[in-house]
């Protein structure tokens, strides 16, 4: 199984391309379900409008995502006429679809745990003084820790311990994806306006098949041709 982090992204652009930015996450998503591929919305930035978006960031998993996501990552264009400015003469708009990377995932492991054994403090009586039954925990990759006096016995804050420390891991690692969503903004400025990926027309955002022709690159080779025998 796979896991990869996708983010779309109107490049800053006007409101008609947030508007673009919810439609494809809509079409998207469809996509995502038919190939059976599991999801989770990281992250929305609403757009000034109601019903638009700025962008969307997504996390995936599932089998062969990278040839799924050859489909969808790149510039995607959309052609239509602009609900919030009908007398608009720009009949093109473009958005984004581009893989965030991912920072080192932690994954908590046994022999990456130290245990230490101190003793409690506070209500409980002379008894959680006099034993030293609560535990720290430390993930030594991440040097993350958790101290757990919940319990009398130390085999059973030692087991707390570990839940506490992976749900503490997890968070610095939440806190780390989205800081690195934060650092990849740039995504929103390198909006390539050639070669969409996906075209969509009309208010009902229905696919435009794009049919490719080779006929000017032909006419240019066949030009170079010419030039280079005489």
């Amino acid at each position: 199984m796979e896991t990869k982090i996708v983010q779309i992204t109107s490049g800053r652009g006007p409101a008609e391309c947030c508007w673009v930015v919810a439609q494809v996450l809509k079409k998207f998503l469809d996509a995502v379900k038919s190939n059976t591929i599991d999801y989770k919305i990281l992250q929305r930035e609403k757009g000034i409008e109601n019903m638009t978006l700025q962008s969307v960031t997504i996390q995936l998993e599932g089998k062969d995502l990278s040839t799924f996501l050859n489909q969808w990552k790149g510039t995607i264009q959309w052609i239509g006429v602009s609900t919030f400015r009908p007398k608009h003469k720009r009949k093109n708009w473009f958005v984004g679809l581009y893989e965030i990377e991912q920072k080192q995932q932690f994954q908590i492991h046994e022999k990456d745990i130290n245990y230490q054994a101190t003793r409690s403090s506070g209500p409980g009586g002379q008894h959680v003084n006099k034993v030293s039954s609560a535990i720290r925990a430390i993930h030594k990759p991440t040097n993350t820790q958790v101290l757990v006096m919940d319990s009398r016995s130390q085999h059973q804050n030692k087991k707390i311990a570990r839940i506490r420390l992976q749900e503490k891991v997890n968070e610095l690692q939440l806190k780390a994806l989205k800081s690195s969503i934060k650092n990849q903004w740039e995504n929103h400025l390198k909006l390539e306006r050639g070669n969409p990926i996906q075209v969509f027309k009309g208010s009902d955002f229905k696919k435009n098949k794009v049919v490719k022709t080779y006929k000017k690159q032909r006419s240019t080779l066949k030009n170079d041709l010419r030039n280079e025998l005489k």
